[in-house]
């Protein structure tokens, strides 16, 4: 029953306009490394973190009744995701800088194959300015909004100095001397005054919008 559950769920209006012959969007996430890339574990990684977090990783975009879709869990051929490139070797960072950018350009134009799910990951070994190697995950938009598809890859990362803490980023740290006391008290009281006068802003915007002023014509 869960597997025909699966099968038969229909997808949202949004995720059909966003896959179709009028727009194909979808989100690149570059994570850049310190160390450089064994890609030795990344079909275990796949199939045992990334995988299970999102049953639409592991499902296809099928026609339905009356021309509506639905997801259909499918076979993950994980190979067949995994893409890594190759630039040629012993060149500069700023050299890769420019492979990378361009490479990024080429597979963000790129239609990901509708006969399987619609996510791609790209592994560069190069070192670049910035890091010493990137995974660029390709995730098709109707696979979700940006929050939830950031959440779920987020989920997979692990801290380095210990795993079983959840992960956190570093923020920055006020100063403690009595000038910067008195500059964080005032960028505070500009926050507070800037953000009341967008609130006002965008509620008089609204209710102009909702009573006064009327959309533009739009293609849809």
């Amino acid at each position: 029953m869960e597997f025909e559950e699966e099968v038969s769920e229909p997808v949202s209006p949004t995720g059909q306009y966003l896959n179709s012959s009028v727009l194909s969007l979808s989100i690149l996430v570059v994570l850049e490394l310190e160390i450089p890339i064994d890609d030795l574990p990344t079909l275990s990684l796949l199939k045992d973190v990334f995988l299970p977090i999102n049953p639409r990783f592991s499902c296809v975009m099928v026609g339905g009744e009356n021309g509506a879709k639905k997801w259909k869990r499918v076979e993950v051929n994980l190979s067949d995701h995994i893409n890594v490139p190759i630039f040629p070797e012993g060149k500069s960072p700023e050299f890769y800088d420019e492979c990378l950018n361009d490479y990024l350009s080429k597979i963000a134009m790129d239609q990901l194959p509708q006969s399987r799910p619609l996510w791609e990951i790209h592994i560069i070994k190069y070192p670049t300015s910035n890091a010493a190697g990137n995974l660029v995950f390709k995730l098709h938009h109707a696979l979700g909004d940006g929050f939830s598809l950031m959440g779920a890859l987020l989920s997979c990362l692990q801290r380095a100095d210990n795993p079983s803490i959840p992960l956190t980023f570093p923020s920055r740290q006020s100063n403690t001397n009595g000038d910067g006391n008195e500059d964080s008290i005032s960028r505070h009281l500009a926050q507070i005054f800037y953000g009341f006068v967008n609130t006002v802003l965008d509620f008089g915007w609204s209710i102009l919008k909702s009573s006064f002023v009327e959309d533009d014509l739009t293609p849809i």
